[in-house]
């Protein structure tokens, strides 16, 4: 019976260390600056003068 008690806690135990790791994770990934959305190359509108 002890066995199955200690593999019940462990169970139980690495379920919730994977849960709280989940959570600070998206606190982490949440509290980051956002970053801007520009985009890195812009391409000339149609029908404009060319070089």
């Amino acid at each position: 019976m002890s066995r199955l008690l200690a593999a019940a806690l462990t169970v139980a135990l690495a379920a919730a260390l994977a849960a709280s790791a989940a959570l600070g994770v998206v606190a982490l990934l949440e509290a980051g600056p956002d970053q801007p959305n520009t985009p890195m190359i812009t391409y000339e509108q149609a029908g404009s003068a060319g070089p």
